[in-house]
Order: structure tokens, then sequence, then C-alpha cells
């Protein structure tokens, strides 16, 4: 049996299709253009200061001494967390701060497994405002899609952190 060569398939270029191929890695930096202006985003600031104020507002001292233990172990590491999230993709606009904690939650109960993490902005959820009820919610929501596992795991954080935070108001 004789086969036929292949012939090779070329794409042809879309003009309704942005290039996605990576930037040349031996351009300048100055070559990198921002999207354009006709998908509506706008490039993530990295705004070290604006960062660790962030931080500051939502997780208070708590995160301080978080920061100082993860730098000792990892130097820089926490800086380039808080510089890059909380100074960069906190700082975009479109979604307010209450809506990026539910997409936290939401996040971080799918994951499983980072139960700090989870606390930690169960903490953040009620410090920009969200009640109990709506937290709770936002886990409950999940179930059918993350798994029921996941979903009581978040729970059995959220009702640990209510009770911290509670205690810690009394």
């Amino acid at each position: 049996m004789t086969t036929a060569p292949m012939t090779p398939v070329t794409a042809t270029p879309d003009p309704e299709t942005p290039d996605l191929a990576a930037p040349d890695p031996a351009a300048p930096a100055s070559a990198l253009q921002p999207p354009p202006a006709s998908t509506g985003l706008t490039q993530a600031p990295l705004d070290r200061e604006a960062g660790y104020a962030l931080l500051a507002e939502l997780a208070g001292p708590a995160a301080a001494a978080t920061l100082r233990g993860l730098d000792s172990v990892a130097p820089g590491f926490p800086d380039w967390i808080v510089t890059s999230l909380f100074g960069g993709t906190y700082q975009r606009p479109g979604l307010a701060l209450r809506d990026r904690q539910i997409a936290n939650l939401a996040a971080l109960t799918a994951l499983g497994g980072v139960e700090p993490q989870l606390a930690d902005h169960v903490r953040n959820s009620l410090g920009v405002g969200m009640t109990k009820e709506e937290i709770t919610e936002v886990i409950v929501h999940l179930a059918p899609y993350v798994g029921v596992p996941k979903a009581l795991a978040g729970l059995r954080v959220a009702t640990a952190t209510f009770a911290e935070a509670a205690g810690s108001q009394a």
C-alpha cells in the first residue's frame, strides 16, 4: 500500500483574531504594547505601596507577622506576592473588592487543602462588609460545582473563622 506524500498545512492569518504569539524575548521591554483599547481591559499596575496598604486594610497586623515568617524561609517571596497580587491584580478596575473576595472564597474552596488562605479570605470578606450569611451562601452555592466534600471543608473553615472573629470582638 502506498500513501500519498503529506502536504504541509499553513494557517492563514485571520484579521479578526488578535496575534497571541509570544513576544520576542530579545525585544526590549519598551516593545511590549498594552492591550488594544477595544478590549476594554487595562494593564495591571505594579504598585508596591498600594499593595501593602491594601493588605494592611484587608488583613491587618496578622498579615505582617505571616509575611515576616515567610520572608525568613523564602526571602523576597512575600514582597513579590504583595506587590504582584495586592499591588497589581487587586488594583485593576472592573471588580469591586467585595466581588474579588467572592471570587477568592470560591477559588480557595474549590482548590481545597488551602485552609489557612481560605480562613484569611473569610476574615477579609468580613472586613469588606460581607455578612456571615453571604460568605456561607457563597460556599454552599459551590457544592454542585466543586463537590460536597470541598464545600463542607470550606464551611468548616468559615465556621471556625466566624467563631474566632466573634471571640476576638468579645
